[in-house]
């Protein structure tokens, strides 16, 4: 065959394919499979968009068909939208004549936007239908939507697009300095548990001003978002133990996204940062989650920051980072974090009771317990570190060594580590000789040293570091340092039990 001959009979087999443009098919008979038939799309707030939630939708018949119709039940005025296998539809509420073939599936992605005034107010539930075709033929999905009212607290937007910002040494970034007169929330310096607050950027506490939060309130911090205290700033979380697992009166910061899927995501979000002067900050039943840095803790004037009862996981840096600070904490837990979990360093003064350091991040770089006399630099400078002390605490986690004491010339390095149980398996004897681990020898800085015993924790994976009567950690305590509570107001026994948690058989 010539091949302009070939050629000519391509383009007639061509011709003849493009002519057809559909395919033959018949009306859907309500027979259609869904992969679910309720979508909850998550919680959300006020007038921010949700996540995009997706709904498979099956043909298992041997028969191509049409669809007549998919649409929203509440129609135009629904406050859900849709595309369909990429089909926008009319406003994303209304789809004709859907083709889907035999043996196939289209896809539908759904989200929403929706103002707690569009919600059922007995239960604040937002709800509508997936309705695909009618009459006899009707069959729906249900779609259902928590929605909750908060304070939004950010940045200024000005007519030329820019933010308003803080200065922060030679940088600027994002964010505003909370008013105790806003014409909106009015005092931004009180938080309380009535609404939960969304923050957009980074919130400053002005110099001179304290900002309170009461039992019970909940802070969730957008992308690049956290809390800054000025020098001379103060803040104090006034929470107190909760009587169930709801933590209802728990204050808690957290981000802004409620899928599940984020549940335990970290670095959502930026850090609480109490900088350079900031004075008598107390913090007492606070819960960090899915952070940077947890608590950014830097050369505070001299007055001791209190922390107690507080719980901080899952930050892709640090749970605690300390540079030449001073920091009282009672009934701590750290759980994963991706350098160390507690980082006490360039100097400081430091004392740690009955407290609970884990690190179950995957790296073996990582740790449960730095502490550090000097701050990397071009040429490393060091601060005295005038007292680490920790005192029938649990230092554990996944790796082989889960504590490093990080000493340079020039600067004191004072630490004291009583009735501890440590992790530190010295793997290839590599620190047999290094003077700053020598548990059972060095009497001035350790003693009464459980090391590499079990714990036994109840549930690492779901931060439940509460022990029973065959923990390694039961009764190993020393009364000397004494905290009556546990960190779930479980009165201690006597010799108290190490770490955060008193045993008990079904934790709380």
């Amino acid at each position: 065959m010539r091949p302009f001959t070939l050629l000519f009979f391509i383009g007639i087999l061509i011709s003849i394919c493009s002519c057809r443009s559909d395919f033959e098919t018949v009306s859907s008979t309500g027979e259609l499979t869904f992969s679910k038939d309720t979508i909850y799309l998550d919680t959300i707030f006020s007038n921010i968009g949700s996540s995009t939630y997706r709904l498979k939708v099956y043909n298992k018949s041997k028969n191509d068909i049409t669809i007549p119709s998919i649409k929203l039940a509440k129609g135009l005025n629904s406050k859900y939208r849709m595309t369909v296998d990429g089909m926008q539809g009319t406003e994303g509420k209304i789809f004709n004549n859907v083709d889907l073939l035999a043996k196939d599936s289209l896809y539908i992605f759904i989200e929403t936007t929706a103002h707690v005034t569009d919600a059922n107010q007995t239960d604040f539930l937002y709800t509508d239908q997936i309705q695909f075709d009618s009459g006899q033929n009707l069959q729906n999905v249900e779609l259902v939507t928590l929605i909750q009212d908060a304070v939004f607290l950010y940045p200024k937007r000005f007519a030329d697009g820019t933010s308003e910002t803080l200065p922060i040494g030679n940088e600027k970034i994002e964010g505003f300095y909370l008013d105790e007169n806003d014409p909106i929330n009015g005092n931004e310096l009180q938080f309380t548990n009535d609404k939960p607050y969304v923050i957009y950027g980074y919130a400053a506490v002005p110099s001179n001003k304290t900002a309170t939060f009461e039992a019970g309130t909940r802070v969730h911090f957008h992308a690049n978002s956290g809390l800054i205290v000025a020098s001379n700033a103060s803040i104090n979380v006034n929470g107190i133990l909760s009587s169930t697992n709801q933590m209802e009166n728990e204050v808690i910061f957290e981000g802004d996204r409620l899928e599940p899927d984020f549940t335990d995501v970290p670095g959502q979000w930026g850090t609480i940062w109490l900088t350079d002067g900031s004075t008598n900050n107390t913090i007492n039943h606070l819960t960090i989650k899915n952070a940077t840095i947890g608590l950014l803790i830097q050369n505070n004037d001299g007055s001791t920051v209190s922390v107690k009862n507080t719980q901080i996981y899952n930050c892709s840096n640090y749970g605690i980072l300390a540079q030449t600070a001073k920091i009282k904490g009672e009934n701590v837990v750290i759980n994963n974090a991706g350098q160390a979990s507690l980082a006490c360093t360039y100097g400081g003064n430091y004392s740690f009771t009955h407290s609970t350091f884990y690190n179950n991040w995957n790296s073996s770089q990582q740790v449960a317990v730095l502490v550090s006399n000097y701050i990397l630099a071009a040429i490393p400078e060091v601060k005295d570190l005038t007292a680490a002390t920790f005192n029938n605490c649990i230092i554990y986690g996944s790796y082989a060594n889960e504590m490093s004491l990080n000493k340079k010339t020039g600067a004191a390095f004072e630490y004291q580590f009583n009735n501890c149980l440590i992790k530190f398996d010295n793997v290839s004897n590599q620190f047999t000789t290094n003077p700053n681990y020598q548990f059972t020898t060095d009497t001035a800085h350790y003693n009464a040293i459980l090391l590499n015993k079990d714990p036994k924790f109840f549930s690492i994976a779901q931060n439940k570091f509460n022990i029973d009567a065959t923990s390694a950690a039961f009764a190993k305590g020393n009364s000397a340092y004494l905290i009556p509570l546990d960190i779930t107001g479980n009165t201690r026994t006597l010799p108290p039990d190490l770490g955060a948690y008193q045993n008990e058989v079904f934790p709380k």
